[in-house]
């Protein structure tokens, strides 16, 4: 068993018996979905805007070469410079090359699942960079020392009362402020960092290559102080992420919105094509792009499961998910969780050290039915479990297992014959750890169904 299912399983088992992580997860998540299903109220027929985001991202992804090529040209045409990389230590040596050619010591950071990827922060400190992390859910978790717990919401699993401990042990505040206190203490805390910061990075919900930019949606506004007051703007996204034209975000933008936050469109959106031109005031002097790779170009190459790449980050199927609301975002190891997170995670991290995620799974369909851009998610995760047996990344004991299993059903001798007693032996040994640890054990009947049958219907043909 690799380390990665170990510790999947052991947090697994702690988080799914925590009945307060339970408890606050579920009402956060209880009063984002009240929302969405008011968000959604905004379209006469959203089936019609899903199926035609869905076809958009199919012709992007499809034609994914010649996007990136048209948003390099026009992006470089526009004062900006492109840097493509291919995983995350690539990533990482372009970003320490730009911040050692600028001297600088202190970065901020707007909401960014792709750097959170390529384990930006920790790699900066790692250079004696300090990178301070300036949405407000974001801000907490880097307090807090912990990962993002959440696409979308990445504190979702604290309680306002939590957020007032850590900020009272970490900022000395005192314990009973109230959730507009707090947020008012991080924003006077952050609006120094912003002065300070000699670079601002940024991920992107969309890349915009007819125009040769890309485009942001937040709520909080960091996302633009991270990006304009430095002179340098950074911008980390996955190649996946591009749109074919600017256009595109009329559709995109308030999908986003209502699946991800239930509203109508985010407050803060913005289009950034380059560094600051001669006639404008604020902005970067500088501005880079690193077109991510880190294993897409491989799920791209899974004619089944490249679907997976139309994600737009929504967090929507997370929510939904019966596994997730059970044992939490931090349990999958993974910088993307839940649904999502589960069928990506193995092809951008390698199959063998993670495809136990595609089996956390009930199969129940619920993510597929919330998904926006209607990415067919629960199939998606038989298509990995599949590639996973194919590949030969299961153990002896599994193999055997199964083969049993499928002999014993195919032969109504080897279901009738043993009795009732040895087969609740037999079963019983077999899933008393598993099964039997939290439930009452199997009972078999004294007598099958067939048997029983033809006591009731003795004169009845086969």
């Amino acid at each position: 068993m690799s380390t990665n299912i170990h510790t999947f399983l052991q947090k697994a088992e702690q988080k799914a018996f925590d009945a307060e992580h339970k408890r606050k997860l579920l009402f956060n998540i209880g009063k984002y979905n009240a929302t969405v299903v008011n968000g959604k109220k905004q379209y006469t027929d959203l089936e019609y805007v899903r199926k035609k985001v869905k076809n958009l991202k199919w012709k992007v992804m499809e034609n994914l070469d010649k996007y990136l090529i048209e948003f390099e040209t026009n992006f470089t045409a526009n004062g900006g410079k492109v840097i493509w990389a291919n995983d995350e230590k690539e990533a990482q040596q372009e970003i320490l090359k730009i911040l050692k050619k600028k001297e600088a010591r202190m970065v901020v950071k707007a909401k960014s699942m792709a750097t959170e990827e390529i384990h930006l922060n920790h790699f900066l400190e790692q250079n004696g960079i300090q990178s301070v992390e300036t949405d407000l859910g974001e801000y907490i978790q880097q307090l807090d020392g912990e990962a993002p717990y959440h696409i979308v919401t990445p504190a979702m699993h604290k309680s306002k009362d939590d957020v007032a401990k850590l900020f009272h042990e970490k900022l000395g505040t005192s314990l009973d402020l109230t959730a507009q206190e707090l947020t008012l203490v991080a924003r006077k805390n952050l609006r120094e960092k912003y002065i300070q910061a000699d670079v601002g990075f940024s991920g992107a919900n969309f890349i915009l290559p007819d125009i040769g930019g890309i485009a942001i949606t937040e709520n909080e506004g960091n996302g633009r102080l991270s990006t304009g007051f430095p002179k340098t703007h950074i911008v980390v996204v996955g190649i996946e992420k591009m749109l074919s034209s600017v256009n595109d975000l009329a559709m995109l933008w308030p999908l986003l919105a209502t699946y991800g936050t239930g509203q109508k469109v985010t407050v803060y959106n913005t289009i950034f094509t380059g560094p600051k031109k001669e006639i404008e005031v604020d902005g970067p002097e500088e501005m880079y792009v690193i077109l991510l790779d880190n294993g897409r170009s491989h799920l791209l190459a899974q004619e089944k499961q490249r679907e997976a790449l139309y994600c737009i980050r929504c967090g929507s199927c997370l929510n939904a998910c019966p596994v997730y609301k059970n044992i939490g975002g931090h349990t999958y190891g993974s910088t993307y969780t839940g649904p999502i997170g589960s069928i990506i995670t193995p092809h951008f991290k390698g199959m063998e050290e993670f495809k136990h995620l595609s089996n956390a799974s009930s199969l129940c369909g619920n993510c597929t039915e919330v998904c926006p851009v209607n990415i067919d998610l629960h199939t998606l995760l038989l298509y990995n479990r599949n590639e996973a047996v194919e590949e030969g990344h299961t153990v002896f004991a599994e193999r055997i297992a199964w083969k049993l299993w499928r002999r014993s059903m195919m032969s109504r001798k080897a279901m009738e014959k043993p009795s009732a007693s040895i087969k609740n032996m037999g079963v019983n040994m077999l899933f008393k750890n598993s099964w039997g640890k939290r439930r009452t054990m199997f009972k078999f009947a004294p007598k099958s169904f067939n048997k029983r049958w033809q006591e009731l219907h003795p004169h009845q043909e086969d």
